[in-house]
């Protein structure tokens, strides 16, 4: 057994070369924009598509809040409650719900609909920019770390006086605003056509 305990060590070292080169093999024939991919899904484009038109908000954007909160997992719960693509609480999809006409209950499996989920965040969403004046960086805010603590930021930070991020004391948030945004711009890069009909 001794015996090859050096071999095993020695194989470890060739192993990882070979899976390096295969994966710069991978991006070099399928580029950079591949990996990026990889990192950046797009799913659910329709949906994404209607929901953002019918509440006037960029659909990159929403594609980015899923892609931040959920990795585009449809049944995620995380330990708050919140459900699904969006991470919508079950508290907050049934007001909205209520306000824009999506019927039946907002519980965990509805909330696990594609559909329900991305419809519900979005208005929310569109509420949150509603809210602030139009500006995205406190809608983002508030969707993250709730109205209270964006409230408390917006009367500490303008927009122009630098990122919203050095106003927030919350580092989580801080990095979901920036995060979020850095994302939006990725997938209009990325997806350029994707919503093409929408307008964005």
């Amino acid at each position: 057994m001794r015996r090859d305990r050096p071999h095993t060590r020695s194989r470890v070292p060739r192993l990882l070369a070979v899976i390096a080169i295969a994966v710069l093999a991978l991006v070099a024939v399928r580029g950079p924009e591949w990996l990026r991919r990889v990192d950046h899904p797009l799913n659910h484009q329709t949906t994404i598509a209607q929901a953002a038109a019918e509440q006037g908000v960029d659909p990159y954007l929403v594609a980015a809040v899923i892609n931040v909160e959920s990795g585009f997992r449809e049944t995620v719960v995380s330990p708050a409650g919140a459900v699904g693509l969006m991470q919508v609480l079950p508290s907050t999809a049934k007001a909205v719900a209520k306000r824009v006409g999506v019927s039946g209950k907002m519980n965990v499996a509805a909330l696990s609909e594609p559909t329900a989920n991305i419809r519900v965040g979005t208005a929310y969403l569109a509420e949150l920019i509603a809210r602030y004046g139009g500006n995205v960086d406190l809608a983002l805010a508030a969707y993250n770390a709730g109205i209270t603590n964006a409230d408390r930021w917006a009367v500490k930070w303008k927009p122009g006086q630098g990122a919203l991020s050095a106003a927030v004391d919350f580092p989580e948030t801080a990095h979901y605003v920036d995060e979020v945004l850095s994302q939006t711009e990725a997938y209009r890069s990325l997806y350029p056509d994707a919503f093409a009909r929408t307008g964005k």
